[in-house]
Formats: C-alpha cells, sequence, structure tokens
C-alpha cells in the first residue's frame, strides 16, 4: 500500500526538498502540498499522513489547523524547528499524533512518516519535552469520544466490547487509544501499557478507582 502524504509549510524550499526525499522512497508519495490548509485540500486527494508546518504566513494556529483538517482522516505530524516549544506543545494537545523536526535526517523522516501511517505511537524524546510544559501531571486535553473510550478501555473492557457500547468499529476503538496515549506522552505521562492507562484513567477522574 502507498503512503499518501500532504505537505503544508510557506516556505518553498522545504516543500519541495520533503516533497523530493518523500517521493525518492518505494511506497511513498506526496499526493498534496500547500502553503496553507487550504491551499492542501484544494488537491482533493486521500491522504495518510499531513506534514503541518507550525508557523504559516496566513497567521494561523497549529490547533485552528489541526482541526481544519480532522475530517480528512489523515495523521498530522508537527514539522516543527527545534526551538518551537511552545508551538509544538499546542499541537501536542491538538491532537498531533507525533512530530518530525526539520533538523531531522531523511531517514528518519521517512520512517517517521512511515510508524505514523501505520497508526504506531510515534511520540519520542523531543516531543514529550515539548509538550510536557510547566507543570508535572498536567492534564490532557481528549474529545468527548475519547473520554468515553479511555472511560471504557481503562476500566477492563476490550477493544471489541468498547466498539460495541459505543456503535463503532474495532479499529476506530484502536485508533482513538493510540491517540490517547499519544496526548498523555506529549505531557510527560506515559502510558504505554493498559495498566498505565488505568492509573491516568484514575488519576485524571475518567475511572473510579475501588476503595
Amino acid at each position: 500500500m502507498v503512503v499518501c502524504v500532504g505537505i503544508i509549510d510557506d516556505h518553498r524550499a522545504m516543500l519541495l526538498g520533503t516533497t523530493a526525499i518523500v517521493n525518492g522512497h518505494p511506497g511513498m508519495h506526496v499526493v498534496a502540498m500547500g502553503k496553507t490548509v487550504a491551499e492542501l485540500v484544494a488537491f482533493r486527494q486521500r491522504m495518510d499522513v499531513i506534514l503541518l508546518g507550525l508557523t504559516l504566513s496566513d497567521g494561523s494556529t497549529p490547533a485552528q489547523n489541526i482541526a481544519a483538517l480532522s475530517w480528512t482522516g489523515a495523521r498530522v505530524l508537527a514539522y516543527a524547528a527545534d526551538e518551537q516549544i511552545g508551538l509544538i506543545r499546542e499541537a501536542a494537545r491538538a491532537g498531533a499524533v507525533g512530530m518530525i523536526k526539520k533538523s531531522d535526517e531523511a531517514p528518519q523522516l521517512v520512517a517517521t512518516l512511515r510508524a505514523a501511517a501505520r497508526g504506531q505511537l510515534v511520540a519520542g524524546a523531543d516531543w514529550v519535552r515539548g509538550g510536557r510544559g510547566d507543570a508535572s501531571g498536567a492534564r490532557i486535553n481528549l474529545s468527548t469520544r475519547e473520554s468515553e473510550v479511555l472511560a471504557l478501555y481503562a476500566a477492563g473492557e476490550t477493544a471489541e466490547r468498547v466498539a460495541q457500547a459505543l456503535f463503532v468499529s474495532r479499529e476506530t476503538v484502536l485508533d482513538h487509544i493510540r491517540r490517547i496515549r499519544v496526548k498523555y506522552a506529549a505531557v510527560g505521562r506515559p502510558a504505554l501499557t493498559k495498566v498505565d492507562l488505568f492509573r491516568r484513567a484514575v488519576e485524571d477522574g475518567f475511572v473510579q478507582q475501588d476503595s
């Protein structure tokens, strides 16, 4: 299966260079690019992963752009410079699934894109540091559906039973769980196992712990 990639960045050289790197690897293809979200979606292409630059000339914020891309179903990766800690934090909390640094070498860029397309956790150490902010133990911002999934899954239900309870597919539930884990990692509270998820859910009031 070909991984279809979209790229949003307002530096033309960065757009062209990243496109050349991605298209130079088998099984990957840039199907749309633009300086803004509007330019990207105008291509009307299905995308698996979108690389989103965090500072665009139209003045939009990472949170606004991630919300505007949500209907595409693509996984959004922040395409960030090392010094953009505040914007990285904003992207993490808005639902980006990880980060590619503009200083990353081509193999790392391609590997991260492939991992994101497979739905894997791509929140590395830099992403965790960027999303942690000033307060340890910070709450994360979950959508209503993510909260429902966490409450059921962390309380002991299987993905199949959560799917039945919420009238969605098992794959949708698993995708929500991946996003929840990325959000927890982004605020410095990793939840790699189901036990970890239970602990985080108790800490944040999604699940009541038996006394």
